[in-house]
């Protein structure tokens, strides 16, 4: 009887397979940042501004600054393409991890269809 109800079971998930065929289309992840009001979160201050950015090949750097004290600081925010991030902020490290895992509420997922570039809505 065991061995009947496997063999249904796995006829069920494939025939659910077969229904969702959007699962095997390739996607992108899109992580969207609010990076002065991380800041904020991270360091206080009000006043973070980008003041340069550098692209790489696997990264993107901002290069930023807390105008809003009078001794301003500065940060260097590193976003890497894979979701991870890395905040130095006045040479001391804030920030070393995944933004992917939901570790802050300024930073945002959005899937989309990498063909048509179509939303993808999770439930």
């Amino acid at each position: 009887m065991t061995i009947m109800t496997n063999q249904q079971d796995a006829t069920e998930f494939s025939q659910a397979e077969a229904h969702h065929l959007e699962w095997d289309e390739p996607v992108i992840c899109r992580v969207e940042v609010d990076l002065p009001g991380w800041l904020t979160q991270l360091a206080g201050g009000r006043g973070w501004q980008v003041y340069s950015e550098d692209e790489g090949e696997n990264c993107i750097s901002f290069s930023m600054r807390d105008v809003s004290n009078k001794t301003p600081k500065v940060a260097e925010v590193t976003l890497y393409h894979n979701g991870y991030a890395v905040v130095d902020v006045d040479g001391e490290s804030l920030f070393d991890g995944s933004l992917t895992s939901g570790t802050s509420d300024c930073a945002h997922l959005t899937y989309y269809h990498a063909e048509t570039g179509e939303k993808i809505t999770l439930n």
